[in-house]
């Protein structure tokens, strides 16, 4: 898989640097721009202006954001393909469950060899699905709360 892990949380001087140097990119974007122009300077002094998508830009002040609040950060390619255990741990289920909910057809699968492989894309829909079905219920539950004037 494609994924790009930062084992560990930043350390205290990190989180500061992210969010003083992400306070300084973001008040350089320009969003009417396709792509961000931004100049590296090298250990010997060199620099040199490095043409970059506007999305990258933003991701990029969207991770120091993240640093800078003390998270550790990963990238997921949107068709990126998951064993099981990163699935399970990207939903906070343990692996057994979430097999179950493959086996029950709630998630698609396929199979590498012996082992399934669930896509990034298939497990974001899920999530987002299940969070919706999770919405509706409480608003009935919340309905029916106060057709039954239970004070709340």
């Amino acid at each position: 898989m494609n994924t790009t892990v930062v084992t560990g949380l930043p350390s205290e001087a990190e989180a500061t640097l992210a969010k003083e140097s992400g306070r300084q990119l973001s008040l350089y974007l320009s969003s009417k721009e396709e792509a961000q122009s931004i100049r590296v300077i090298d250990q010997a002094g060199e620099h040199e202006a490095v043409q970059i998508p506007t999305a990258a830009y933003r991701l990029l002040i969207d991770i120091l954001a993240q640093m800078a609040q003390g998270n550790s950060v990963s990238l997921i390619p949107v068709h990126a393909e998951l064993t099981t255990q990163e699935a399970a741990d990207m939903l906070n289920v343990s692996r057994p469950y979430l097999v179950k909910l493959l086996d029950a057809g709630d998630i698609p699968f396929h199979k590498v060899g012996t082992h399934r492989r669930v896509r990034y894309q298939d497990l974001v829909q899920y999530k987002n699905r299940n969070h919706t079905d999770r919405l509706k219920a409480l608003e009935e539950l919340s309905a029916q709360a106060q057709e039954l004037n239970m004070g709340y």
